[in-house]
């Protein structure tokens, strides 16, 4: 169980590198999934050498005991031929096949327990990777919608002393000021070209006036002359 522990290690050791730097919550956790998975990797590589070594044993184990009795086979067909000292010797190379396996039998019961242990711990080592990729996703989200109300309050916070509504106020105030004052220039400027007009008018009407008064001064200049003649 070493193996898991070094991978518990290494992950506690990371993600306490990470924290100190103060990375931002979605690259953190990000960046804690895929050191996860590459540990995963590793992981299954030790499994694998485990289970290559369980099988090696079980191999070794299947060939001893198929020496074994392949020699057996060779004492009784020595016998049977009446070479007993052949048989003898046939019979000693079966009992090292069979020492040998006893000394294999233990070591690949213990293997084959370790195997099956480290079997069950990866798969239950690969479930919470894929429970902490769906936390994830999920902190993700929540570190998102934080920052973004964290800007919003931010904000909000730096017009606090409503300065900046204040100075819109100003300028509404001034444009509404200018406005007025276009308007007044503009009315102005109308009574102006209205006085002017009735003027000239008036000019008119007085000089059409003047003419007509001349001329009845002059028809009656013209019979006073035609009376005295």
């Amino acid at each position: 169980m070493g193996l898991f522990k070094r991978f518990r290690d290494l992950i506690r050791a990371n993600i306490n590198h990470m924290i100190s730097r103060s990375e931002n919550p979605e690259k953190l956790l990000n960046q804690m999934v895929l050191d996860m998975n590459e540990q995963l990797i590793e992981s299954k590589k030790g499994v694998a050498g485990a289970i290559a070594d369980e099988k090696r044993l079980e191999r070794q184990i299947r060939e001893n005991q198929a020496k074994a009795e392949e020699w057996e086979q060779k004492a009784m067909l020595a016998v049977t031929a009446g070479k007993d000292d052949l048989a003898k010797e046939a019979l000693l190379r079966k009992q090292e096949h069979e020492k040998y396996l006893l000394e294999l039998k233990p070591q690949w019961d213990a293997q084959k327990q370790s195997v099956d242990k480290l079997k069950e711990s990866l798969r239950a080592l690969q479930r919470k990777i894929e429970e902490a990729s769906r936390k994830k996703n999920i902190l993700v989200a929540r570190a998102r919608r934080a920052e973004a109300q964290k800007k919003l309050q931010t904000t909000m916070g730096s017009m606090g002393d409503n300065s900046a509504f204040e100075a819109f106020d100003r300028m509404a105030s001034k444009v509404d000021q200018l406005e007025a004052e276009t308007e007044a220039l503009v009315e102005i400027e109308g009574v102006n070209a209205d006085a002017t007009l009735e003027a000239q008018f008036k000019q008119l009407e007085g000089g059409q006036a003047s003419a007509d008064k001349l001329l009845e001064d002059l028809k009656g200049k013209m019979r006073q002359i035609e009376d005295k003649t």
